[in-house]
């Protein structure tokens, strides 16, 4: 299997996991003030992950530890991933302690809207959590040595041990022992430290054997360690400045009715479904092979990239029309039941719409960013990324206080639109993601092209596999208008069937047009599908 598809099938795996978390989650916790806590603490390991684990060693570390691995540079490769590590312990460890320390004096800025009780509940809550992050930072390291020796499938499966860990805490301590509300949640967020330790345990056994050599010890007197921390600098900034983004958007939501950061939370989990399985698996699997080719012609790496965006388009494409035409039925498949009723799901599925209208030029942005990292450029993905955080947070504001009044601002004229008891604030806030990625894309888009030539999709391509995904999306509206009117709230079990009902009349049909419109990557798919059924190996992965 290629590289892409390893690392497509952990995401999966891992992915449906977090899915069936969130779906727990949202069972026993419905959309409120305790899944808000939740959703708050939550951000907390995903912060330190994003800022120094996954975002910046894919990089700074992998590019450099690639390039050594390549060169059969074994030693060396050891002492400057040990080197790493040993920096990386010292800054999660440091910034987790100051955290827990700080934290109660800067409550009053991070939710302005709680009260004294609930502020404690949430300072506990992010204790508790707070030593995760440690650990999840060292797993991104894990992964990235894996992934520097093309070993993709246990890097990307390990995180279903995390999700685990979470599922069954909730499921013991809320299903069996009946645990409610602020008791449940204090066993959640102990079960994501227990699968934080899981996650990174499951690794060790294939860091250690792939790599032997490894000294853990501190020597910022290596090249490579030089290197790292060179490229980190602006990666590590740029990282922040989206790591703001996202706390900004979550600061957004704590500013609306209780439930606001939930909805947005739980709206996230599955917007971020088709980005992590097709862009992500794609960057991953392509980040190491670019970095091996940057003293290559730049033609190389354009035609690399592009590629790489053609294959990512197949997916996301479809997956931004049925978050469109079935937003709702998604996020009552994925997530209702008990809690989560068909409300909670209109919400949800309505939020999920705003993402959708971004989701290309999110994903698109990932490829480009990719090729940045592997040029060893991480200044000009960050500065980028420093303009699309504030244009979303200022187009979020505008459309945010037209959906739902917030503290002084006048109401806005939209803002007697409900769905239910619930008011649309959070809607707005990810229609101002969506945008701001549209900006985004377009900058790196001219930029990438100054440097390796135009980059981008080819037009006969998208329009193909737009055609197929708007086919597929007249099916699924098809059927979701054929099922019951209470399809929303009909029990977990049936609200998970409809879902999968509706998304099967769409993919079924979005694969048979996409097949007879001859998009390369279907036609690919089918040929690896006959391969392996004759018994032959079918035609390389692309």
């Amino acid at each position: 299997m290629g590289g892409a598809t390893l690392v497509g099938i952990g995401i999966l795996a891992s992915r449906l996991a977090g899915i069936v978390r969130t779906k727990v989650i949202a069972y026993y916790f419905g959309i409120g003030l305790v899944a808000d806590i939740f959703t708050w603490a939550s951000k907390f390991p995903n912060f330190l992950q994003n800022l120094l684990g996954e975002g910046a060693l894919s990089a700074s570390f992998i590019p450099v530890y690639a390039e050594l691995v390549e060169k059969g540079r074994r030693d060396e490769s050891g002492r400057v991933a040990g080197a790493v590590l040993a920096l990386l312990v010292a800054a999660v460890t440091g910034i987790a302690g100051l955290s827990m320390v700080l934290l109660p004096f800067a409550m009053p800025v991070l939710t302005p809207k709680f009260d004294a009780e609930t502020r404690a509940l949430a300072v506990t809550s992010a204790r508790l959590i707070l030593p995760s992050t440690a650990v999840l930072v060292l797993s991104a390291w894990a992964l990235g040595v894996q992934n520097a020796h093309r070993k993709f499938l246990m890097s990307y499966l390990a995180p279903v041990a995390s999700s685990v860990a979470v599922i069954a805490a909730v499921l013991i301590f809320g299903g069996v022992l009946g645990w409610t509300d602020r008791a449940l949640l204090l066993a959640a967020l102990g079960g994501t430290f227990v699968g934080a330790v899981l996650q990174l345990l499951v690794q060790l056994p294939t860091v250690l054997a792939l790599e032997p050599a490894l000294k853990i010890r501190f020597d910022t007197g290596l090249e490579g360690v030089r290197t790292t921390l060179r490229n980190a600098g602006p990666t590590v900034a740029g990282r922040g400045v989206v790591q703001l983004s996202s706390w900004l958007d979550l600061w957004l939501a704590l500013l609306l009715a209780a439930g606001g950061a939930s909805s947005l939370g739980f709206a996230q989990q599955l917007y971020m479904l088709p980005i992590s399985l097709f862009g992500v698996a794609i960057v991953a699997a392509e980040l190491p092979e670019l970095a091996r080719q940057r003293e290559d012609a730049s033609g190389a790496i354009r035609t690399r990239i592009n590629a790489a965006m053609e294959r990512a388009l197949f997916y996301v494409v479809p997956s931004t029309v049925a978050f469109l035409v079935l937003g709702p039925m998604i996020g009552a498949g994925a997530l209702g039941g008990r809690e989560f009723g068909s409300d909670d799901a209109r919400l949800v599925g309505w939020i999920l719409r705003a993402y959708a209208i971004g989701l290309v030029a999110s994903t698109l942005s990932r490829v480009a960013s990719s090729a940045f990292y592997a040029l060893q450029d991480s200044r000009t993905p960050a500065v980028v990324a420093g303009f699309r955080v504030a244009l979303s947070a200022v187009a979020a504001v505008l459309f945010m206080v037209q959906l739902e009044p917030v503290l002084f601002l006048p109401a806005g004229f939209l803002s007697h639109l409900r769905i239910g008891d619930f008011r649309l604030g959070a809607v707005g806030i990810a229609a101002g993601t969506s945008i701001a990625a549209w900006a985004e894309w377009a900058i790196l888009r001219r930029r990438l092209a100054v440097r390796i030539g135009p980059v981008g999709p080819r037009l006969g391509v998208l329009a193909r596999i737009g055609v197929a995904a708007a086919a597929g999306g007249a099916a699924g509206f098809g059927v979701e208008a054929m099922l019951p009117a209470n399809a929303l709230g009909a029990g977990w079990v049936m609200t998970l069937a409809y879902a999968a009902l509706c998304c099967s009349a769409f993919g079924l049909v979005y694969l048979a047009v996409a097949a007879a419109l001859r998009v390369e990557e279907v036609t690919s798919l089918l040929g690896r599908v006959r391969g392996r059924r004759s018994g032959g190996s079918g035609p390389r992965p692309s």
